[in-house]
């Protein structure tokens, strides 16, 4: 049985895209587009960016 109080994220390749999207694009509507679905997923960039951190240590 899923653990329903734990939030489920994104996979971390398409998060990695995400960041890509937003960082790396050169187009300012894919940028957007990358920012806006990190934010839809964690709430926030900085979450997004605790989430990174904390996945790339394990």
């Amino acid at each position: 049985m899923l653990d329903s109080s734990k939030k489920q994220y994104p996979p971390l390749p398409l998060i990695q895209t995400w960041i890509w999207m937003m960082t790396q694009s050169g187009d300012a509507d894919i940028q957007q587009k990358g920012q806006n679905n990190l934010i839809a997923s964690f709430g926030s960039l900085a979450k997004a960016n605790e989430y990174l951190v904390n996945h790339n240590q394990n």
